[in-house]
């Protein structure tokens, strides 16, 4: 029992690791070689890589600085803290993988959107429209600890359609540039991560949901 116990805590473990390096890697290759707003395509036009910051939570929601950057970061300090404290209590009682899987995932995914809000202020330089950032800069970071922005770039506007080529659409359906576009939001692999973990309890691990009410 003992053993299995373990063996699902380390192989959480290594999906924790491959997700944040995966996550980390891409963050900082595109913080260094990338201004803000710059775009490459991957796939066509469907797939880009477009680089953007954000303050707040996963797709660039609930923006801002200050002290609610401060009480986010720290919100997602206790939160990862709650998810390892699950993820080992699971496995004693020999939780099957699947679920110690998909919380991997999403405490993975909260790794990686904290080490930027944590790290990046300091050992980075600002990113600007005009500049790329770099590593470790002489004259210090942009930002104190905790006050890090999210870097985002994962960017898939598979339908792109402007205003005067589809008049049959509800005019809220169009951003401010004129654009319907879907899918619109600029997230990263972290945010990735987190929502499929979520996914992936919601529909593979419900049996398992359902024991908890």
């Amino acid at each position: 029992m003992k053993k299995e116990s373990n063996r699902g805590l380390l192989w959480s473990f290594v999906v924790i690791i491959v997700v944040l390096l995966l996550d980390q890697i891409l963050k900082i290759w595109v913080k260094t070689h990338f201004a803000l707003g710059q775009e490459m395509p991957v796939i066509g036009n469907w797939f880009k890589l477009l680089f953007i910051e954000n303050n707040g939570m996963a797709f660039g929601m609930l923006g801002g600085g200050g002290f609610l950057k401060l009480a986010l970061s720290l919100f997602r300090i206790v939160a990862i803290v709650a998810l390892f404290v699950v993820l080992f209590r699971l496995s004693k009682k020999n939780t099957k993988f699947g679920v110690l899987f998909g919380i991997a995932l999403i405490t993975a995914g909260a790794i990686g959107n904290i080490v930027d809000s944590v790290f990046y202020g300091k050992i980075f330089s600002e990113s600007t429209y005009q500049q790329v950032a770099t590593l470790f800069p002489d004259g210090g970071g942009y930002a104190g600890w905790l006050h890090g922005r999210v870097v985002d770039m994962l960017y898939f506007p598979i339908i792109d359609v402007a205003r005067e080529n589809a008049t049959w659409l509800p005019e809220f359906f169009f951003g401010p540039d004129g654009h319907f576009i879907f899918f619109r939001p600029i997230f990263n692999f972290a945010d990735a991560a987190i929502t499929i973990g979520v996914f992936y309890m919601l529909i593979f691990q419900w049996k398992w949901l359902k024991t908890l009410n």
